[in-house]
């Protein structure tokens, strides 16, 4: 099913959140060097893969994925949804040989590129529009969407510079079928609230596995950086990450598996969101100083371009013969004007006044930051004598103080503690220390007087390294909480 035309506005929004879902989409998908010979391109696609549900015992991944959020209908009275997927097309390189027939080959050399085997993902849409009164219980069944995307096989002749043909390219792509199942359940309550759920699942039954069911047999029947697009013109959606109070107990009774909803487009727009498979936050945006995708989020842009410079002629021919992404990518950075490549060298953002001068600078304590920063870890300007800024080796900044009150106890260097990272300001990486025991190395405070504990997690095999750096994690004190030696 295709959806209808949407209005101006609503476009503008969907394109700017399919922009952040194209980075969604190709994340990870070919990785500096961007050869097909590099080891790191030889496990590939990270995220988002549904495959079929006989192929998810043993190998990590699942073969479908839910999203839930709550949604206040308003005046919108429509679901647009779009979900996004790559679909692997398998590749292989054949040389002509001289009586007709052809060869499969490892590479193919050309004047301009070196052509060899490689996994090339093809973009897949499938839209879903449907009425919000007819996804009820009684009618959700009826819209349904399945889809059924046939095997097939695909030549694609290799030419030279005068025109003959020296090979082919094979592309190969397995059976792959899905089914996308919405519905909404208005909640109870004195709010028009609605539950939003749309499931993706892939429903593909898979030819018998040829490795003893290893996971690339199963890429070829998947979906790959699955995620799905959302739309009530008229509607709005509710922050899953950060909702209104009186929301927050039925978003905690949300179910979201293998993905997760934010709100997308601009941030004056509640009325689209993007269900991805990497953790967002809401109103994501792509940064104004990215020439374009590079693939590879692991690396600073700036980094990964001059090392992509210096690649040698060879390794752009493979570069460029691997796949037409990575050869946008080595053209990409050719031509970047010297102009372009500085701007890649980084930008300051949300930096705010603290001090109320006019200038925006601080006080002795030195430029100003981000409030939630903490002390330890923020450099200061050149020429302070301090690598890292440390309030016990700076002394223009001010004391902090060396224990702090919490539960009744002074907790300072040395004590011992328990994390309890709350809900509200804490991230993924927080989420998964919840519970674990740590070792407070100090009590610091940052410019604007906020307290922080530093500490070491108790079993971090690294710790020597994170004292000797001055690399440590940072909570506030009512995110602890002190720890007795005979408690077990």
């Amino acid at each position: 099913m295709t959806a209808p035309h949407l209005e101006a506005p609503l476009d503008e929004a969907l394109d700017q959140a399919r922009a952040v879902a194209d980075a969604v989409l190709f994340e990870g998908y070919v990785l500096y060097p961007y050869r097909a010979s590099s080891a790191k391109n030889r496990m590939r696609w990270q995220f988002g893969v549904l495959v079929p549900p006989a192929c998810t015992a043993g190998n990590g991944e699942h073969a479908g994925q839910r999203t839930d959020i709550l949604l206040e209908p308003r005046s919108g009275d429509r679901l647009d949804a779009e979900l996004r997927f790559l679909h692997v097309r398998r590749r292989t390189v054949e040389r002509l040989e001289p009586d007709g027939s052809y060869t499969e080959v490892p590479e193919l050399e050309l004047p301009d590129r070196v052509l060899v085997p490689w996994d090339e993902g093809h973009e897949e849409r499938i839209r879903l529009h449907a009425p919000l009164a007819e996804l009820t219980a009684e009618q959700a069944h009826t819209r349904n969407v399945t889809f059924d995307l046939p095997p097939g096989t695909e030549h694609e002749p290799v030419l030279d510079e005068n025109g003959r043909t020296l090979g082919r390219l094979v592309r190969r792509r397995g059976r792959l079928s899905g089914e996308i199942r919405p519905y909404v359940e208005q909640l109870p309550g004195p709010y028009r609230l609605s539950r939003l759920t749309v499931t993706v699942d892939n429903t593909v039954d898979a030819p018998p596995p040829v490795h003893g069911g290893s996971r690339d047999d199963a890429l070829p029947h998947s979906m790959i950086g699955a995620h799905l697009l959302l739309a009530v013109e008229g509607g709005r959606f509710l922050s899953t990450t950060d909702p209104p109070e009186w929301a927050r107990p039925a978003v905690a009774a949300l179910r979201n598996e293998n993905t997760w909803p934010v709100l997308a487009g601009p941030a004056d727009r509640e009325d689209v969101v993007l269900s991805s498979p990497i953790i967002l936050e809401d109103h994501p945006a792509l940064a104004d100083e990215s020439p374009g995708p590079l693939y590879d989020a692991t690396e600073i842009d700036e980094i990964l371009s001059l090392r992509t410079a210096a690649l040698t002629d060879h390794e752009k021919r493979e570069a460029r013969g691997t796949d037409a992404r990575a050869a946008e990518v080595i053209d990409l950075v050719d031509t970047m004007p010297e102009a372009v490549r500085e701007r890649l060298h980084g930008a300051i953002r949300g930096l705010r006044e603290v001090t109320g001068e006019e200038d925006g600078t601080a006080g002795p304590g030195g430029p100003a930051a981000p409030s939630a920063a903490p002390a330890a870890g923020l450099p200061l300007p050149e020429g302070s004598g301090h690598p890292w800024w440390d309030p016990q080796q700076d002394p223009e900044a001010a004391d902090a103080p060396t224990t702090v009150s919490i539960d009744g106890e002074a907790v300072g260097e040395g004590s011992r503690v328990l994390l309890a990272p709350g809900f509200r300001r804490t991230d993924a990486q927080d989420a998964f220390l919840r519970g674990c025991r740590a070792t407070v190395e100090a009590v610091v405070a940052d410019l604007d007087g906020e307290v922080h504990l530093a500490v070491v997690l108790d079993d971090d095999p690294g710790n020597d390294i994170r004292r000797q750096q001055g690399r440590f994690l940072y909570f506030k004190p009512d995110e602890v909480t002190p720890l007795r030696e005979e408690e077990p």
